[in-house]
């Protein structure tokens, strides 16, 4: 589920796409002040409602996994179902020392309304470059000091908010480029769900002072910090919403 926003390129998605790259992104403390000690990674399978209110009303599914695949490596992955759009994206990653290592991403989405889309980066750490291909096109950059992708960086973020970071900042190659995604916890909120009250943190995409698109996140400590639901409202007032639907951790 892509949490989309301001890039340094142009061509980024229409607001008819917006659904389906919301859905990519694919997040028992009352409070959290002071930063924990890095988690171990845990594994899950989510599974989400995407919704897209813009005159109309169109639902999807999406589905989120992240699996041990031995030795410190790991598959992250989300699948999508939409009436719009299908997505395939995954990522392996090293996890070391709390950070997410980005080892190769890849991404493809398909409908009946967009063109068909494919983009992938492989992170050589060793060289400190990173190719992919955007728009059928092959790039190379250099990579930067705590480089991540469109995926990776939606982990480290629940991470990050998991051991008590309030502010974050991260660099990520989208495209062909480096875009800066900037995050903050903003408050705690109490909802009801099954009859119980439960405190989920509040978080926001950080956009310019003139910035008219809003993004909102709901992280959930009792289920890991998963992301319990993502609401994003364009300058045209069209909402898109994805809400936690199941939630399966551990092995």
């Amino acid at each position: 589920m892509r949490m989309s926003g301001q890039s340094r390129r142009s061509g980024k998605p229409s607001a008819l796409r917006r659904l389906a790259l919301l859905a990519i992104l694919l997040l028992p403390v009352a409070s959290v002040a002071e930063e924990e000690p890095a988690a171990e990674l845990i594994p899950s399978r989510v599974s989400y409602t995407a919704s897209m209110d813009k005159g109309l009303e169109i639902n999807g599914t999406a589905v989120r996994s992240l699996t041990s695949q031995g030795n410190g490596i790991w598959l992250y992955r989300t699948d999508v179902d939409s009436f719009i759009a299908d997505i395939d994206e995954s990522l392996v990653l090293r996890w070391e020392n709390g950070r997410v290592i980005p080892l190769r991403y890849r991404y493809r989405l398909s409908g009946v309304f967009i063109r068909d889309r494919e983009q992938s980066v492989d992170f050589d750490w060793n060289k400190g470059v990173a190719t992919g291909s955007y728009r059928d096109k092959g790039f190379e950059l250099p990579l930067e000091e705590g480089a991540l992708d469109p995926l990776g960086y939606q982990l480290q973020l629940r991470q990050d908010i998991k051991a008590g970071k309030r502010e974050m900042s991260y660099q990520v190659i989208d495209g062909n480029d480096y875009d800066e995604e900037k995050f903050a916890v903003i408050d705690e909120e109490q909802v009801s769900s099954n009859g119980d009250t439960i405190t989920l943190l509040k978080a926001e995409k950080v956009r310019g002072e003139n910035a008219r698109r809003q993004t909102l996140m709901w992280f959930d400590p009792q289920q890991d910090f998963l992301l319990s639901r993502l609401l994003q409202v364009e300058p045209d007032g069209s909402r898109y919403e994805l809400r936690l639907e199941k939630a399966e951790l551990g092995d």
